[in-house]
């Protein structure tokens, strides 16, 4: 395929599915790593090994975080770059992502072990539960670098159109951790600290792929330090949309936080329900979440490039996509939700509870799905201040607000419906911020 052919000449639905497909399958796999990290876990029948590892979730969470602060950042400038025919500031841009995140991932391991007790008693871990979180929370700290940077090459590549490459890479480390979990939680006997290890070497593999594919595939991206050369104008656009992407993750940390610290009053079976409930949850959302992400490159071409029509067309599109996915897949997974829950415990009050909170998730799932056309819409684009607004209002401001009142006005049953009701109105919320916008005008 011709340089740009994708971006610019090939129908929106095939050039929109040829983006966003790889990236869905990648995250599937990674997501059935998940489910059987989850299993193995879960397979001692221990609640509060369970509860230890979804206590250290918002951690982990918080890496991604970081990742994203120069991977969605660099990409979301590099795609617009590409269509303003800009490509040596867009290399440039690239390496400055690239180094920008092995740095701020050295530093942010370091931290995590330097202040390791407090933060854990922070999240919640106290008693039994400590010990299995304390497990869990030191080998994800050691290996927050390749977690951080992982997140760089990923994002980067599509905006060359090489997303089937970002798949392999994902499927790879995948496929390490599935292959390890077992080993280092059974074999070797490690408990969450091996499904904590097999993650980490996961990642290794995955950034090692990548950057293999950036140098010797790509055109226009580079890892080279010869390159970490861009304009002021260039870095403060990476840190307009790298930020507020950075902050939606900070404050997923912030929610689940939250929830867990309001879920615990309940008992430690509630936490590990919703541990379980979110996993299984996590597999719609993380199909909305690649679908959303994966067209951001096309978006931002688009935009840059000044072609409206083809703009106008793949946000329809998108909204059409995470429309037909919600629907279909809340659908199926509230019917299925007890048996989805008692693939992981057979505890017949988690199971119960689990299934309860699954399907008070799966209520607002359509809105979730169009929430996130319109972040990531609004990234694509570089607007800064609605992704802020946005980011701060789903699982922040909006979020808490829901918690509380909720809390105070329904108990345990207002405090697992939450999340759905802040969905809701920080989707009206996100409407009439794109309609203020004028984007797609």
């Amino acid at each position: 395929m011709e340089e740009n052919e994708l971006f610019e000449r090939v129908s929106v639905p095939k050039a929109f599915f040829t983006l966003t497909i790889p990236l869905v399958l990648g995250r599937i796999v990674g997501l059935v790593y998940n489910m059987v990290d989850t299993y193995f876990i879960s397979k001692t029948q221990d609640a509060a090994l369970v509860a230890g590892v979804s206590l250290c979730a918002p951690v982990f969470i918080l890496m991604v975080a970081l990742g994203d602060l120069f991977g969605l950042g660099s990409s979301s400038v590099i795609s617009r770059l590409f269509g303003e025919r800009q490509d040596e500031e867009g290399r440039n841009v690239s390496s400055f992502g690239f180094w920008g995140s092995v740095a701020v991932g050295v530093l942010t391991g370091l931290f995590m072990l330097a202040f390791q007790k407090p933060v854990l008693h922070m999240l919640g871990a106290k008693s039994d539960v400590y010990y299995h979180a304390a497990q869990y929370y030191k080998y994800i700290a050691i290996g927050a670098p390749a977690m951080v940077v992982s997140l760089v090459p990923t994002n980067q590549l599509r905006t060359e159109g090489l997303a089937n490459e970002c798949m392999a890479a994902s499927v790879a480390g995948s496929v390490l951790n599935m292959v390890l979990d077992p080993i280092f939680i059974f074999t070797l006997h490690m408990g969450a600290a091996g499904a904590a290890i097999a993650t980490v070497l996961g990642n290794v593999l995955s950034v090692a792929i990548m950057v293999w594919v950036t140098v010797k595939k790509a055109r226009k991206l580079s890892v080279s330090p010869r390159h970490v050369r861009v304009s002021r104008e260039s870095v403060a656009a990476v840190f307009a949309i790298g930020i507020p992407a950075s902050l939606n993750n900070v404050m997923q940390s912030f929610a689940g936080v939250l929830l867990n610290r309001n879920l615990v009053v309940y008992g430690t079976d509630s936490v590990a329900a919703m541990g379980i409930a979110s996993k299984v949850y996590l597999v719609l959302t993380m199909i909305l979440v690649s679908f959303a992400f994966g067209a951001m490159p096309l978006i931002g071409f688009c935009y840059g490039a000044e072609n409206r029509e083809r703009l106008r067309k793949t946000i329809r599109f998108d909204i059409l996509v995470q429309m037909v996915i919600a629907i279909v897949g809340a659908g199926a997974m509230a019917l299925l939700a007890p048996q989805l829950i008692q693939i992981f415990l057979k505890d017949a009050g988690i199971v119960e509870k689990g299934s309860l909170m699954l399907r008070c998730m799966l209520a607002s799932a359509p809105f979730a799905g169009l929430f996130l056309v319109f972040i990531t819409l609004f990234q694509a684009t570089g607007k800064a201040l609605p992704t802020l607004i946005l980011t701060l209002s789903r699982q922040g401001i909006i979020f808490a607000a829901c918690i509380f009142a909720l809390r105070a006005l329904f108990g345990f049953h207002g405090v697992i419906c939450a999340q759905a009701v802040s969905d809701v109105l920080t989707t009206l919320l996100a409407i009439v911020l794109f309609v203020k916008s004028g984007i797609a005008v």
